[in-house]
Parts: structure tokens; sequence; C-alpha cells
């Protein structure tokens, strides 16, 4: 199971991270890079949740 973080929170690992609404859809607009220790942006949806990424993007699916 994938482990859900909160607007406020810190990332525990430098990876590219998505958010999710309280129903689980995710928002393209809401992918961002972080740093690890670097806290998590608030979302403009209610009861968001931010999940890893680990998905390569188009740049990276060659290497």
């Amino acid at each position: 199971m994938e482990q859900k973080f909160r607007s406020g929170q810190e990332a525990p690992m430098s990876c590219r991270y998505k958010a999710y609404d309280k129903n689980g859809k995710s928002h393209d607009e809401d992918t961002t890079y972080l740093e690890k220790g670097d806290r998590f942006p608030p979302t403009q949806h209610e009861g968001a949740y931010w999940v890893m990424d680990m998905t390569k993007d188009k740049s990276q699916r060659n290497k």
C-alpha cells in the first residue's frame, strides 16, 4: 500500500510526488518534485494527499 502524505509534512526522500483528492482522483497540475526534507505544498482540493510518483517521465523512459 502506498504511503500518503499531507500538506506540511516532510518528504521522506527526493522524488516526484503527485496529489490526489479525497476521492482518489489525481490532478496532473498537482505534481511536484521535492527534495528529502522539503515540505509538501498545499493543494486546492479538500482532503488532498500526496503519494510518491515513481513513474518515469517521457524524457527518462529510454534510460
